[in-house]
Formats: structure tokens, C-alpha cells, sequence
């Protein structure tokens, strides 16, 4: 098992500075900031080694497999093993009021830091109070927080369901064009902001009419809910989906539908159907490893570095025409794998064996 060297020296704090430059932040190659205009973030160093846990809520999809999968081979590396004292995953499920408790009950044990994947962005506020009362440390990452007094970890899901619509919407040359959009998880951040972005370029294709559907960022729930589409609302001129993408290919295959352009997630099961089946579009999505990134940021922040509070990262994408087996998708792997596993920005360049010989359960 090969597994790169995560470089550890220095970390972050909370007081906010008035001004920022952003050069002058911890590993700005790693750390980026995702604007100019959110602010830097540093409090005072704390001596390791750290007790540290994942707090994550719904577990149910490939992606939070993989994204616990891949926080747990971060856990293991050499660089990163000398600086944890304790390190647990606790998933919740989508109960906001169970994952509070969760991360009140981590905070009342004396934890040192929390990488939180939020239920929603606007029910922690009293939970980042008490954190910060109790000296542990959140980094909320992929779900994040409506709040900028901590530091967070994401890829824009405005600007992905941009890409995955305006890719969509440049391959459909018909005239007043019907497209199907498949969303994710309900009163999710996440879904909310994939939306907002697929809707500000399919909302100004001329004529253009968009049917949604919820499919839970499950590959089989999207199977069903786009074959009721197909059923009921069809034929479309192209989907865009956030999750579980490959069951929206199956649904078109199996209703024997045109096959249209999709703008998939980039589960290693949408790349080889989108393949297998000619299917034009792009496949682009956030890499699950973003949970390590979050973890690294937290060590960062308790060793007393600068960050931003919101650091970007970047989107990795693959078209049709670059699909590849080998290395954009991966037959022999299992359909649930993500193709996009490394961050080398962050010196965190994961192999597949890395991350499946992890298992996603909490401990």
C-alpha cells in the first residue's frame, strides 16, 4: 500500500484579522482560499498529540463511503499518525438533532477537533459557541456552515452544477428543449447549492423547460425516479444530476429512451456506463478525499497556522470524449469507487487499496 507523505509542521486559531493576504496563510498551495473576500482564521497553537473525530450524518451513498473511507487511510499515514492521540468516525444519519448530540457529546469528552459534515447549514450555530467555549476545534467540510467564524472545506456546488449544466446545455441543439434535473438530499446544503447552479444556466436556455426529480444521491433511487419521469414527463433532451448518476443512464437504457446528454457525478459507476453506452456529457463531481483536506486543516488550525475560512477546491472533471479505462474510469474497480482520490496540492495522493481497504463503519 503506497501512501504519500503528508507534510504537518505549524497549524491554525480562532481570531479574525481585519485584513487578509492570502500569501501569507498556511499552505496556500493546499489552503486555498475559495474568494478574496473571506477572511483568515488563526488561534492559538495547542500542544499534540490530538484526540480528533469525523462527525459525519447521512451514510447512505457511495460517495460517504468513500469520503469515511478515505478520512480512515488519512488517519494511517506516517506524517499523520505522530499528531493523534485518538481518532473516532461517527456517522449519524440525517437526524440534525442526533448529529448535535453527537458533537456535544465529543465536545463534553474533551476532543480535541471535529471535521463535521453538516446535516444542514443553519442548526449549528449554538454547537460552534459551546465548541469554541470548550477549546475543541470544527472544521466543517463538504456540507458547510452558514457561518464564517470557522474554518470550512468545499469544491463550489454552485459552480459544479454549473459545469455538469452548461456542458448539457451545449451539447442540446433542439429548440425549446425539456431537460430533466435529478436532485440530491432534501434541506441539504449540498443539493441546494448543486441546484441553484444547474438552474442559473438551464433557467436561461431559450425555450427551455426543467422537470425535477429527488433521488437522494442514491444510484438506485435516480433509476427509479428518472424512469417516472421518462414515464410520465418524457422524452427529455438532457439530464443533470447530482448523485447516483449511473442509475439515470440504466433508466434511459432500460425505457429505452434517446440517449441524451448527461451531466454526471464522477462515481466510477457512472464513468463506465456513460461509456459503455455512448452517452455524451461530463462526469464531474466533488472528490470524496476532501474529508483528509478537512483533517489536515484541523491539525493545522490546533498547531496554531492561518488559514481562510473557506478554503476552495478544485473541481475534478472528465467529458465523454476523454473517458478512458485505465485512468478515467476502472472496470476491474468496484462501480461505488471514486476516480478522483488525491488532492497533490496537499501532498495527499491516495491509492484505490488505500481507500477500499478502509471500511465506512463508525469507530
Amino acid at each position: 500500500m503506497k501512501l504519500s507523505k503528508v507534510l504537518m509542521r505549524s497549524a491554525v486559531c480562532l481570531s479574525l484579522l481585519p485584513s487578509v493576504v492570502f500569501a501569507q496563510t498556511y499552505k496556500p498551495e493546499c489552503f486555498r482560499p475559495a474568494s478574496s473576500a473571506v477572511k483568515t482564521i488563526k488561534q492559538d497553537a495547542r500542544q499534540g498529540p490530538y484526540r480528533i473525530a469525523v462527525v459525519n450524518g447521512f451514510a447512505g451513498n457511495d460517495w460517504r463511503i468513500n469520503m469515511i473511507q478515505a478520512a480512515k487511510a488519512w488517519s494511517t499515514l506516517p506524517d499523520v499518525k505522530p499528531d493523534l492521540k485518538e481518532f473516532k468516525v461517527i456517522s449519524t444519519g440525517n437526524d440534525v438533532s442526533a448529529q448535535i448530540a453527537a458533537v456535544d457529546s465529543l465536545i463534553a469528552a474533551g476532543f480535541d477537533g471535529i471535521a463535521l459534515n453538516a446535516v444542514n447549514p443553519t442548526s449549528f450555530g449554538p454547537v460552534l459557541k459551546r465548541a469554541k467555549q470548550a477549546g475543541t476545534t470544527i472544521v466543517p467540510f463538504d456540507n458547510v456552515l452558514d457561518v464564517d467564524t470557522v474554518v470550512q472545506v468545499n469544491e463550489s456546488q454552485v459552480e459544479l452544477g454549473e459545469i455538469k449544466a452548461k456542458d448539457v446545455a451545449a451539447r442540446v441543439t433542439k429548440a425549446n428543449p425539456k431537460f430533466l434535473e435529478v436532485r440530491g438530499l432534501p434541506g441539504n446544503s449540498v443539493d441546494r447549492d448543486n441546484h441553484d447552479g444547474m438552474r442559473s444556466v438551464l433557467d436561461k436556455v431559450p425555450g427551455a423547460t426543467v422537470v425535477e426529480v429527488v433521488g437522494n444521491w442514491d444510484t438506485g433511487t435516480v433509476q427509479k425516479v428518472v424512469a417516472d419521469a421518462i414515464a410520465t414527463s418524457g422524452p427529455f433532451d438532457g439530464i443533470v444530476c447530482q448523485h447516483g448518476c449511473a442509475g439515470a443512464v440504466r433508466a434511459m437504457i432500460a425505457a429505452k429512451h434517446p440517449v441524451v446528454p448527461l451531466g454526471g457525478d464522477a462515481e466510477n459507476g457512472t464513468r463506465i456506463e456513460m461509456a459503455k453506452n455512448n452517452v455524451p456529457g461530463i462526469s464531474a463531481a466533488q472528490a470524496p478525499a476532501m474529508s483528509t483536506v478537512a483533517l489536515s486543516a484541523l491539525i493545522a488550525s490546533l498547531k496554531g497556522e492561518a488559514l481562510p475560512s473557506l478554503i476552495g477546491l478544485e473541481i475534478p472533471t472528465a467529458k465523454s470524449e476523454e473517458l478512458k479505462d485505465g485512468e478515467t474510469y476502472f472496470t476491474k474497480l468496484p462501480a461505488t469507487f471514486y476516480a478522483a482520490t488525491s488532492f497533490p496540492g496537499c501532498g495527499l495522493n491516495f491509492t484505490s487499496d488505500d481507500i477500499l481497504n478502509q471500511t465506512p463503519d463508525n469507530f
